[in-house]
């Protein structure tokens, strides 16, 4: 550091750096070099530059499948020192990445000994193990020596290696890849060899094609350990367009029937990144759960999901092994428990069910790193295949030309022995004296000189009029290869399909579309009274039609609301900024006590506080508005979320806050919105929007400056209750209905006005309240 500042110092003011510039430039050269020289693959061959160096290497080695495998310290070795100069173990490691067939859909090395298990053990030492490639990897390497790729110097210069390999397929989409560069990062699910293969020979054919045809071609992942894909089509095709998304994933099972009318549920694949071993720790926690951080006890919900568990499962092991690579066997209580809630608790409670993302970064054919959608890869990686087999072509038509060339020069040798052979006895210089004689190219003359006397035999001179004969023909190919759009198009596609047909195989992972697994224990339907306080308290109270004046609080707290519900229905909190949180109303505490605050029972996120409660069914309707004049509809089902965390679902402007949720009557035609400056806006109902992913809405009603919305309800035909007050401050009603009503209907989004009564309206409600 103290030689850089002196250098520094030395240096002309032109050439001076500062100690912000320099950290910046060299922390965007050690981005890119990660981001292209370590964490990404590319689109054209779908490696990375680890990945692409051990191939070369063990190309180079003579590794093919046929070969002897060597043991894998021999190859880290090479690559290390040709051409990967980094740590010995990251170069192995990625070695049995492309070795582990439940890691690659298509391993590309065949390893010989421990290469780990998806249950997380590690490999044997690479002194231990040994490798060679398999079949497949010839579909990167076979056309290296053809001319179809650029090398480069290695890092010091005394080797040359392969910019790319000359893929004949695909391989960012059929293996795959999992990466975190700086400030990227990718996930590339693996695909199916057949199906893409038909998707790469279709847009070959039409360029144009639409990305829905593509994905009827490759209707989603393929994971090396099967599994099945529940999300919905729409889901999936959404994902691949725009190169990003999460699909939700499980397990596969079978239920198998045992003596005396028992049975037991055995999974027999797992979502991608999910191992057995992981599972049974799951398994354990559930029915064994520990005290969590800063508590005294178990939670509520701990209690409750560890009393389900042992209910419902009574023994579960592991019987994977080399005849079943995933078997796990749970054993029921009961033979009586339903099978269903028995496999959906397990799916709910476990990674049996989970998500899998899909990131498609990959360095694009220009070098830069790009998200891409699934038409774009297939394009820029047919794009390569055409330049590839271009430049292929190319290298083999001037071999055949170079070929041609030495044999038309022998053919003068055979037309004319007698003469050549005298010239060369009497020539000083007999390469010039050829040349001019016969009119050779230098390399004529010298292939002539060269050739020995056996072969002046009559024979060859007839291999190599044949040899001619076929080297003119395949010259003629090789032309109209290389001047025919059509021609080449007709031979990538050949080469992909035979390619599919010799590699290809069935699909493993199921895509069906199906419900995401919700386990809900059993619940006695009973009445109930939710009293929430203003500072956040809540108890459930048994029956309906208790008095609100016979509820106890705190010193200096009151009453909120009381929502008469029913235990299995559900309790939702607002906060300040727009997320909401769900809690069971049977998980409330009940008793004569003050109950506990809503903020123990969930984990609201820093910075933000509850504003708004609501008790009710799922299926229950709301209208939720915001005061900068957005709204929306939305079921309070939609809010549930299975995590403590909640789920972001009102997007709440800075400045903004929530309303409070008004139920939806049922009848309900029209929606009133009143304004802090006191003015009306009544609407139809079938001008609002219903967002069940939640959202900012539409807009209710037109602000103006420093005007904010004070409070947004339905009503039905009979009309609208006015609160405010009056003449002396005495707080009266006024109904709108009618005639009276019509005046202030309108269509969203407008100013309304202020209402024509004898009151100062600062309250609404449906004419039918009391």
């Amino acid at each position: 550091m103290d030689d850089l500042f002196a250098e520094q110092e030395a240096a002309p003011d032109s050439e001076k750096l500062t100690l912000g510039d320099y950290a910046e430039r060299a922390y965007l050269d050690y981005a890119v070099s990660v981001v292209k020289g370590r964490a990404l693959p590319d689109v054209s061959d779908g490696q990375k530059p680890v990945q692409r160096r051990i191939l070369f290497a063990m190309n180079e080695m003579g590794l093919a499948n046929t070969a002897k495998p060597v043991k894998s310290a021999r190859v880290v070795g090479d690559v290390l020192g040709k051409y990967h100069p980094h740590g010995d173990q990251s170069a192995y490691d990625a070695l049995v990445r492309l070795a582990q067939a439940f890691s690659m859909r298509y391993p590309l090395i065949d390893g010989q000994g421990n290469f780990g298990s998806r249950d997380g053990d590690g490999a044997a030492a690479m002194r231990y193990t040994e490798a060679r490639l398999t079949p497949i990897a010839k579909l990167l390497l076979d056309e290296i020596d053809m001319g179809t790729v650029d090398f480069m110097p290695n890092y010091d210069g005394s080797f040359q290696e392969p910019k790319l390999l000359p893929a004949r397929l695909p391989f960012a989409l059929l293996n795959g890849a999992s990466g975190i560069a700086v400030g990227l990062a990718t996930e590339i699910p693996s695909h199916n060899l057949r199906e893409v293969a038909a998707a790469s020979v279709a847009m070959i054919r039409n360029p144009k094609i639409e990305h829905a045809e593509l994905m009827n071609m490759i209707p989603g992942p393929d994971f090396p350990g099967g599994g099945q894909i529940i999300s919905s089509p729409a889901e999936i095709a959404a994902a691949y367009e725009t190169g990003r998304g999460s699909l939700k994933v499980r397990a596969r099972w079978k239920i198998e029937d045992m003596a005396r009318g028992q049975w037991q549920l055995v999974i027999t694949e797992l979502p991608p990144s999910t191992s057995g071993q992981k599972v049974l720790e799951e398994i354990e926690e559930l029915t064994n759960p520990k005290i969590k951080l800063g508590k005294k006890a178990l939670s509520p919900d701990q209690l409750q999901t560890k009393q389900t568990m042992l209910a419902l499962l009574d023994t579960v092991r592991d019987e994977s092994g080399r005849d079943a690579p995933v078997r796990l066997v749970f054993e029921p209580k009961s033979s009586r428990i339903d099978q269903t809630e028995f496999v959906h608790s397990l799916l709910a409670h476990t990674s049996l069910e989970s998500n899998s993302s899909i990131n498609l970064v990959m360095i694009s054919a220009d070098g830069r790193p790009r998200q891409k959608g699934l038409r774009e890869i297939l394009h820029e990686w047919i794009g390569f295949r055409f330049t590839t087999v271009t430049r292929r072509t190319q290298h083999r038509l001037g071999k055949v030309n170079d070929r041609i060339h030495i044999l038309e020069g022998r053919m003068i040798v055979f037309l004319n022995i007698d003469e050549v052979i005298r010239v060369i006895r009497e020539a000083d210089d007999p390469k010039e004296a050829l040349m001019q004689r016969f009119k050779l190219s230098e390399r004529q003359a010298d292939d002539i000189l060269e050739i020995r006397l056996r072969q002046l035999a009559r024979l060859e001179a007839i291999k190599i009029e044949q040899e001619l004969k076929d080297l003119r023909s395949e010259k003629e190919k090789l032309e109209e290869l290389l001047n025919s759009d059509a021609a080449m198009k007709r031979l990538l596609i050949k080469e992909i399909e035979a390619d599919a047909k010799t590699y290809g195989d069935e699909r493993r992972t199921l895509i069906q579309a199906e419900k995401r697994a919700t386990f809900e224990a059993r619940v006695v339907d009973d009445p109930v009274t939710v009293v929430v306080s203003q500072k956040g308290w809540v108890r459930a109270l048994k029956g309906h039609g208790l008095d609100p004046a016979s509820f106890q609080f705190k010193a200096g707290d009151g009453i909120y609301a009381a929502f008469q519900a029913r235990t299995p229905d559900i309790l939702i909190a607002w906060g300040s900024n727009g997320r909401v949180y769900s809690v069971p109303v049977a998980t409330l505490p009940g008793g004569r006590g003050d109950g506990v605050p809503v903020t123990s029972l969930i984990e609201l996120e820093s910075g933000t506080h509850l504003l708004h409660y609501y008790a009710a069914a799922v299926d229950q309707p709301l209208l939720l508005a915001s005061s900068n004049g957005f709204g929306f509809l939305a079921k309070l089902g939609d809010m549930v979320s299975r995590v403590k965390a909640g789920k972001s679902f009102m997007t709440i402007d800075e400045g903004a806050l929530p309303l409070i949720p008004m139920p939806v009557l049922p009848g309900a035609t029209h929606v009133a919105c009143l304004t802090s400056n006191g003015r009306l806006l009544v609407f139809g109902t079938d001008e609002m929007k219903t967002l069940s992913g939640g959202g900012r809405g539409v807009i209710l009603v037109a602000l103006e400056p420093k005007e904010t919305l004070r409070q947004a309800l339905t009503i039905d035909k009979r009309g609208l209750v006015l609160t405010g007050a009056g003449r002396g401050g005495k707080v009266r009603d006024e109904k709108l209905t009618g005639a009276a009503l019509e005046a202030y209907v309108g269509k969203r989004a407008r100013k309304g006005r202020a209402p024509d009564v004898t009151i100062k309206v600062t309250e609404l409600r449906p004419v039918f309240e009391s």
